[in-house]
């Protein structure tokens, strides 16, 4: 089974947070949601609270084959002062396993110093980013995906899944979440 970060920090974007979750979970990926210190109670921009399973301090980094970061701008602002939470993008990304963000928080991709090329995040949080923001839901960028906002959740998360799981679960939860009926009322 597949390892997948989703670190929790005070201020995080609830819908990104629960959408990414959700559907890594529906795919039978192991979430690990690890909070950034021993508080376990996470709150989120819209003040609602999320329990963490685990201390980021306490993740084993070379058992992950993913990371994915919600955002929230202060949720990323708490993310981009993590020691460990940049430590573990760039062993990640080194060893060309997934990292990935949305709204604002390839700010910390870029932190990391992960960003290169195309990229999207929320309109204007690229200021100051290395790269090419691409007005688009979802980006790859070879094992670098960035999504765009709260709105974009899932198709990020589905994303995340087609690189993990393959075509075949893709294409299920696709299906099953409704995506193209939600495509046809846009």
């Amino acid at each position: 089974m597949k390892n997948v970060l989703v670190p929790l920090a005070q201020g995080f974007e609830e819908a990104e947070f629960v959408g990414i979750v959700d559907v890594l979970r529906r795919a039978q990926l192991n979430v690990i949601v690890a909070s950034l210190d021993d508080s376990f109670l996470v709150k989120g921009a819209n003040n609602i609270e999320i329990q963490a399973q685990i201390a980021i301090k306490d993740v084993n980094m070379t058992s992950l084959d993913a990371i994915a970061l919600a955002g929230g701008f202060e949720g990323m602002q708490n993310l981009s002062k993590s020691d460990s939470i940049l430590k573990i993008i760039q062993h990640l990304h080194t060893n060309n396993k997934i990292v990935a963000a949305i709204c604002a928080s390839p700010i910390v991709l870029n932190k990391a110093g992960v960003i290169q090329g195309d990229f999207t995040c929320y309109p204007g949080c690229e200021d100051g980013l290395s790269g090419n923001r691409i007005n688009k839901a979802v980006v790859i960028n070879k094992n670098v995906v960035t999504s765009a906002g709260p709105a974009t959740a899932i198709l990020f998360g589905l994303t995340l899944v087609k690189l993990l799981c393959g075509e075949e679960t893709y294409q299920a939860l696709y299906e099953g979440l409704q995506v193209p009926l939600a495509q046809s009322f846009i």
